[in-house]
């Protein structure tokens, strides 16, 4: 008879173990399942996926790649849950962008925020709201008040919420489940991905690649010569 605690000799069927404890471990403790990002190896650094119901804060600079890393994640979940997502921000979004980042366009609601306490409590709104699957705020300086605020939010109406700004306005951070920091990589559309603080999980950087042909997102195997990418950032005008 084998051993049920023994490790499995096959890597895949070894990691498909260890994410259904990381989802047991969830509902043990109350939360929510976390959500598969479908890369094992940044599935595993979190601990089965990403933590849903709970705040994420994802810093990048001004190239747009950070954006295209987030609308991955707004894809996954706004296919996981059937719910639209809100995206509250300053400017327009590319909607072939998005698309091309596995998020359809149609699901994406955009609020204008004329200024950062107009987009917070547009936020805060709607990350109580029962018919989102996430908020994404283009929020910058967000102090630990504010933080707390979005954090109970999420918890209270179960949507997922995500902070992007750039890599120097990190002042939530105690607050934020995971913080990552997302820059373009050569070839693309690939990403230098770094989970620089993850609650429960480890910390990681890895070189992504996302192929919109089949919607996947892994680790790149090897990068294409070409220039930083500028289909990275696809998801802003």
């Amino acid at each position: 008879m084998s051993d049920p605690t023994r490790a499995p000799d096959d890597p895949a069927k070894a990691r498909r173990i260890e994410g259904l404890r990381a989802r047991l471990r969830a509902l043990e403790r109350g939360g929510r399942a976390p959500l598969p990002l479908g890369a094992p190896a940044l599935d595993a650094a979190l601990g089965g996926g990403l933590a849903m119901g709970r705040l994420h804060e994802v810093a990048g600079a001004e190239d747009g790649a950070a954006a295209g890393f987030c609308a991955v994640l707004l894809g996954r979940l706004a296919a996981a849950s059937g719910k639209p997502v809100l995206w509250c921000g300053g400017g327009d979004l590319y909607a072939p962008g998005l698309g091309a980042f596995g998020l359809d366009p149609g699901a994406v609601i955009l609020a204008l925020a004329a200024g950062r306490a107009e987009l917070l409590w547009a936020m805060e709104e709607g990350l109580r709201c029962r018919g989102l699957a996430a908020v994404l705020g283009e929020a910058d300086k967000v102090d630990l008040a504010a933080g707390r605020r979005l954090q109970l939010a999420a918890e209270a109406g179960g949507a997922t919420g995500l902070l992007l700004g750039r890599p120097r306005d990190a002042s939530a951070s105690g607050i934020t489940v995971t913080r990552w920091r997302v820059a373009p990589a050569p070839g693309g559309p690939h990403w230098r991905v770094e989970l620089l603080r993850c609650r429960g999980g480890a910390p990681g950087s890895w070189l992504m690649e996302w192929d919109d042909a089949t919607g996947d997102l892994a680790v790149a195997a090897a990068l294409r010569d070409g220039p930083a990418a500028a289909t990275a950032g696809r998801a802003r005008r």
